[in-house]
């Protein structure tokens, strides 16, 4: 009974979430690097893994998922953003558990557009030097078990923009609960609120420009006021079951569900097979991520949706059977081309 009321609750959060979608507004909120998952593993799935993603990459995902690490837990990854676009995507962070039932995290995510050519009015074809736009991403998140099937947990971000003569800072809020149950904890229900803060605004020098007041010819130099511009918030629904086959090969199913506040909604899928003995440890995912218009090409409204796939291995060493992972993805963005993510993962128990 206890277990029905639970899920019922939870169902009642969900469905005024159905319609959440704001096609009418697509492309007007800005940080859009905060939609990108930068993580390996759970990119494969099609970020489908509100409900089954554990330790770092749950940060991203579903931060209640980083009450499931061990330990600790240290990741790396790359991405070669947008394909041959040249723009490099970093991420690193560290999971360490502090308490019987409390984690925390730190992680860092950067995105370097490479050097651009300066080119002003005087100066339209540019050889007066560059400029390198950046995003960067800070993030310290926190989760716990509340029971033995209830998890929560909260992700506070810090995020900066910059070019050469202007800057934007902002912070965001995360927040995400899941609920596991079944004789195996074979069944799991996600959600998760993401991307929540305060609007955030362009400064600096490049808004300022020198004028002459042909009157007098005094020469002043004046501010033009920036717009400023929301966070891309979402809502996330997602539940995932295991078929465990045996001790060695379990096949875990995926749905999930993202409403926008800023784009069209969007329904995902995710396939993770994993097969586990004594020394190692290898997983093959794939993914789906469908939204409105996803066939035509002159109304989509974002790259990041259709297939994604990916896998990785772990060597388990030591008597506490420490895992040295490797991991891929491949995302398939379009006419963007394919954005491969790949990295390296130290899980401690």
């Amino acid at each position: 009974m206890k277990n029905i009321l639970i899920i019922t609750f939870l169902s009642l959060l969900v469905i005024p979430a159905l319609h959440a979608g704001n096609e009418d507004r697509v492309g007007s909120a800005g940080a859009a690097h905060l939609l990108v998952n930068p993580w390996a593993r759970s990119s494969a799935l099609g970020d489908a893994g509100y409900a089954q993603i554990n330790g770092l990459e749950a940060t991203y995902t579903n931060i209640a998922g980083l009450a499931f690490t061990d330990k600790t837990q240290i990741k790396f990854n790359y991405s070669n953003w947008m394909g041959s676009a040249g723009i490099s995507f970093n991420s690193a962070g560290i999971a360490q558990r502090i308490s019987e039932n409390g984690v925390i995290a730190v992680s860092v995510q950067s995105m370097n557009f490479g050097d651009i050519p300066i080119t002003t009015v005087e100066n339209p074809e540019g050889n007066i030097g560059f400029f390198s736009p950046r995003t960067n991403i800070f993030n310290v998140g926190y989760a716990r078990k509340f029971s033995s099937s209830i998890y929560g947990g909260i992700n506070f971000k810090v995020i900066s923009e910059s070019m050469s003569n202007m800057k934007a800072n902002g912070i965001a809020i995360d927040a995400g609960i899941r609920y596991v149950t079944g004789e195996q904890d074979q069944f799991k229900f996600g959600i998760a609120l993401k991307n929540v803060g305060p609007v955030m605004r362009y400064r600096g020098d490049g808004l300022a420009q020198q004028v002459e007041y042909t009157s007098t010819g005094f020469i002043a130099s004046l501010e033009e006021r920036s717009a400023t511009f929301e966070m891309p918030s979402l809502l996330c629904i997602g539940g995932s079951y295991d078929f465990i086959f045996n001790e060695s090969n379990m096949l875990n199913i995926a749905l999930g569900f993202t409403a926008n506040s800023f784009s069209n909604d969007q329904y995902r899928l995710g396939v993770d097979y994993g097969m586990t003995n004594d020394k190692m440890a290898f997983n093959l995912r794939a993914g789906y991520v469908y939204e409105k218009n996803i066939l035509s090409v002159e109304n989509r409204s974002n790259a990041l949706i259709g297939p994604s796939a990916g896998f990785s291995i772990d060597a388990l060493v030591g008597k506490n059977k420490t895992a040295l992972g490797l991991e891929y993805c491949a995302r398939f963005a379009g006419v963007f081309g394919t954005i491969h993510t790949i990295g390296a993962t130290i899980s401690l128990k």
